[in-house]
């Protein structure tokens, strides 16, 4: 192929792109704003590849329980108030999905981008020298007791509705498996064929690194606009240059809004903002990740640390980091852990790209050839990244994609 594609962000979801268009021939050239690839949420995640991650926050049941969680000082729930005028017309379409029939829409459609995470990691990073952070392993929900599961048992019938399969653990057989945790805690959810990345950030890197070993470029600086010529892309202004392309990707992550607005789409797009704590060279670690089902994050085992990340904090993109999501954190770290000793801290707070009915946006971009977009996936952006990438490859390069991508299109925009 002739293509030269420009992909706008060198997070994962970017990265993943330039790979997969590069097996398919075509010249790719990412162009980053950060000081290098791999940083934002794709450093901060949480590390799972979280195939049952396919329920949304926007659970039937929301909209009564949110006032609570707001002012509850020790729910998953933050919000800068200051920034509640301008979220409120965005908070308002995102409410609008809390309901059963919503939530099984997207959880179908974000089981067929997610639901075999690992082996498209596993195929993403083959023979790149990214393979040595990749983990195939178990994942753990992390119960007090059976009641506290099968209060959420809308959630687990709809991952049972799509092929999503567990073991229960239940008192001494928890116990064996991982002695680790709080007698508090004596119930768990066991789900195999999942996954870890066990440093996000150097993961990411070393693709990019691949990506340019390959003959592809890695800009950085900022995108100001897409250089449009009768109805196709022709380029991108950048760093005050165009940069001649006759493909462009945006893939830019929670900043993706206003570039897609110049390509003509009205992205609602909002910043749902995530936090994580490193414990540096622990005392111990738990076998495998584990979600701490009362307060929504994950405990990831990583190199020489453990990382707990999670939270969910509305605040916009300049807003500086709340205290009370990591007081939060080690809060519930120290009910589920409480023996854990830790040399030193690390904390972290970034930007998951979140729209108002929980589906990114994959696919081209209506009424301008040569342009597609890949950006908004909130929970999901590490686990899902790597079929998304191979998914808009598909698509660049004339071929029929494996999925419908109607779900996720971005003319929904549009209307």
């Amino acid at each position: 192929m002739s293509a030269h594609v420009a992909i706008i962000g060198a997070g994962i979801v970017g990265v993943s792109t330039a790979i997969w268009l590069q097996r398919a021939g075509c010249r790719v050239t990412l162009v980053e704003r950060e000081a290098a690839a791999g940083e934002g949420a794709s450093y901060g995640n949480g590390g799972v590849l979280a195939s049952c991650a396919i329920v949304p926050v926007t659970v039937p049941g929301l909209i009564a329980k949110a006032p609570g969680m707001l002012l509850s000082r020790d729910e998953p729930l933050f919000l800068k108030w200051r920034y509640l005028p301008r979220l409120a017309p965005w908070l308002r379409r995102f409410l609008s999905h809390a309901n059963a029939g919503d939530t099984q829409r997207i959880a179908a459609g974000l089981a067929a981008l997610i639901g075999d995470s690992l082996a498209e990691h596993q195929a993403l990073a083959a023979g790149t020298g990214a393979e040595r952070w990749l983990v195939a392993n178990d994942y753990l929900y992390l119960y007090r007791d059976r009641t506290e599961f099968e209060a959420e048992s809308f959630a687990w019938s709809l991952r049972a509705a799509h092929g999503i399969g567990w073991d229960e653990l239940e008192g001494m057989d928890f116990r064996s498996f991982d002695p680790v945790f709080s007698p508090e805690f004596a119930f768990a959810i066991r789900m195999g064929n999942h996954g870890r990345i066990t440093d996000p950030g150097a993961y990411v890197k070393a693709l990019a690194a691949q990506v340019v070993a390959r003959g592809g470029r890695l800009i950085r600086t900022e995108v100001s606009d897409v250089v449009q010529e009768g109805g196709r892309v022709t380029g991108l202004r950048a760093g005050g240059e165009t940069l001649p392309c006759n493909g462009v990707v945006l893939a830019a992550g929670a900043w993706s809004a206003g570039l897609a607005r110049r390509m003509g789409v009205r992205v609602p797009l909002e910043s749902e903002r995530g936090y994580h704590l490193e414990l540096i060279e622990p005392s111990f670690m738990p076998r495998v990740p584990v979600m701490i089902s009362a307060g929504k994050f994950v405990i990831t085992p990583m190199e020489g640390r453990l990382r707990l990340a999670g939270i969910v904090e509305f605040g916009g993109l300049s807003a500086p980091p709340s205290q009370a999501p990591l007081a939060l954190l080690r809060r519930h770290l120290r009910q589920a852990m409480p023996r854990l000793r830790w040399k030193a801290e690390q904390s972290w707070m970034g930007h998951r790209p979140t729209l108002p009915d929980s589906l990114p946006v994959i696919g081209p971009v209506p009424g301008l050839a040569g342009a597609w977009m890949a950006f908004g996936h909130h929970h999901i952006g590490l686990t899902g990244a790597a079929r998304t990438g191979r998914l808009l490859a598909q698509l660049i390069a004339g071929q029929e994609p494996d999925i419908s991508l109607a779900p996720y299109s971005p003319a929904r925009f549009t209307r």
